[in-house]
């Protein structure tokens, strides 16, 4: 259950927190300035190692300071809720968010462009756009989710074409919502599974189920799959122009950072992805359908620093449950599956399979109460998965 107080206020501490907390969101415009930061570091000093300055800060500063700032269990109260949802100041900071966003990769490919740089100080700056570009999927996913307002769908729709990904609002609203913690859903990690054969099932399923999911909606319309109406196709043309007028501005010496930028962009999805519903599984109910999505489903992250980064993205278990609720108003669970770091942290973990599934597994077999049979389980080694860990408790 959210950690609420009828009076709408924890403490006096919480109470100033979350009456400042609405400036605190501006944080999420820090990342996408950083590639900018570096650009100007990199030419000033004539050293292209500054290029590579977003991956350590994403990778481990972020981390380092998560845990020396701590969690948020501040919960707005319910009076609050009601308020906030209806405040478009948290609207216009997704719309300057998703303007930075492109700032930084444009930015980026100039400076790459216009000096000339060593093949590994390219690979960096292609890896820190590409981190960037998945912070950017963040924000996309925040406005994608808002189907009744097409200014912010827009906005969704052209942040998440940073990196070509123009297939996630589609797959996202109507396919990992409706399936999410099922075996039929390409977007939940199974238990045993590594990030790396995940990912081989991720990708490609994550993009045949929005071009079917798509093509379908068409169909119904009586509309073609090329009809400019497709919301996929819509986005990559958006990301061909701005690539192409980048490269035809520019050079073809952009061509390979694009590409760098945009796939390690998806990378970091398929990391947030293999991270927020790692063996968790929905139960049937005895009419064969899955039970309703709950907190408990999702795997929630309530450091301060990367949730006000990623606009509350890491609390994953109210989102699930919520869908249409506004990041500003989302809440923390207190006995929801939670993760021992924010999203940076743990994506470092996921990309080491043996020390992932020795933090991991035992955490999925504790929510699971010892029965293996609760747990969305990785087919290919079904059984020695529930011969390994299958230890019910009896009540």
């Amino acid at each position: 259950m959210a950690t609420t107080v009828p009076s709408g206020w924890a403490s006096a501490l919480e109470q100033k927190w979350l009456a400042h907390k609405r400036y605190w969101y501006l944080t999420s415009l820090l990342l996408p300035t950083l590639p900018l930061l570096s650009a100007v570091l990199a030419v000033h000093f004539h050293q292209g190692a500054w290029l590579w300055l977003v991956v350590p800060v994403g990778y481990l500063l972020v981390p380092i300071l998560d845990s020396i700032v701590g969690k948020d269990h501040a919960n707005p109260s319910d009076e609050q809720v009601e308020h906030l949802k209806n405040d478009r100041y948290f609207a216009r900071v997704l719309y300057c968010a998703a303007v930075m966003h492109w700032v930084a990769m444009i930015g980026m490919a100039y400076t790459v462009s216009h000096w000339q740089w060593s093949a590994l100080v390219m690979l960096g700056a292609g890896l820190s756009a590409g981190l960037i570009n998945g912070v950017g999927l963040a924000i996309g996913h925040e406005l994608g989710h808002k189907v009744t307002d097409k200014q912010q769908t827009w906005a969704g729709k052209l942040v998440l074409a940073c990196c070509g990904y123009g297939h996630f609002i589609v797959e996202h609203n109507k396919g990992h919502h409706k399936n999410v913690a099922t075996p039929e859903d390409p977007a939940s990690a199974r238990f045993g599974e590594s990030l790396y054969r995940f990912a081989r099932r991720e990708l490609p399923g994550a993009l045949v189920r929005a071009w079917e999911l798509e093509t379908q909606r068409l169909e119904r319309q009586h509309q073609r799959w090329w009809s400019p109406h497709n919301e996929i196709v819509q986005q990559w043309v958006f990301t061909l122009l701005m690539y192409g007028l980048m490269v035809s501005f520019w050079g073809v010496v952009l061509v390979p950072f694009l590409l760098l930028a945009a796939g390690f962009g998806w990378w970091q999805l398929t990391l947030a992805n293999y991270v927020e519903h790692y063996g968790l599984l929905r139960q049937k109910e005895a009419n064969g359908r899955y039970q309703r999505c709950e907190p408990k489903h999702s795997w929630n992250s309530n450091f301060k620093l990367s949730n006000l980064l990623l606009v509350h993205l890491q609390r994953h278990s109210d989102h699930h449950a919520h869908p249409t609720m506004p990041y500003q108003v989302l809440r923390d669970y207190d006995d929801v599956p939670q993760l021992p770091q924010g999203y940076f942290g743990m994506f470092l973990v996921a990309m080491i399979p043996p020390l992932w599934f020795a933090i991991m597994n035992p955490r999925v077999v504790a929510w699971a109460e010892g029965d293996m049979m609760r747990v969305n389980l990785d087919p290919a080694r079904r059984e020695a998965l529930i011969q390994r860990y299958h230890r019910p408790t009896t009540s």
